[in-house]
């Protein structure tokens, strides 16, 4: 079992930074493929980035080239960096582990609450 909570998020205007982070307990961090996924509402949850245990990332087009997603294993940490942000990144983000890779599947196995992203135009 692994606990996640997510911290970061907040409201920016468009353009804007955003650093959000996942603190994980309650198993060998080390172990886990991570992921970032938002849910805006009246829409689907997606997929925006993910991590290997060895530290590969991948992304979700519409993020690639203004979020970076990276791991602190020491820290027991997951992060998604956020820049150029825009409306339409308006979301609740979560992150989620599995023990086995799942892209950016939803079928992660351990959820955080999730933390809310707003940018204005």
């Amino acid at each position: 079992q692994v606990q996640l909570v997510e911290s970061g998020g907040g409201s920016v205007q468009a353009g804007g930074s955003l650093r959000l982070s996942c603190v994980a307990s309650g198993a060998t961090f080390d172990n886990y493929y991570m992921g970032w996924f938002r849910q805006a509402p009246g829409k689907e949850r997606e997929g925006v980035a993910a991590i290997t245990t060895f530290g590969e990332p991948v992304y979700v087009d519409s993020v690639k080239g203004r979020f970076t997603i990276s791991r602190d294993n020491a820290k027991r940490t997951l992060y998604l960096q956020m820049n150029s942000l825009k409306p339409e990144d308006t979301a609740i983000y979560y992150c989620a582990a599995d023990r086995i890779w799942r892209l950016l599947y939803r079928s992660y196995s351990y959820w955080g609450q999730g933390t809310t992203v707003t940018v204005s135009s």
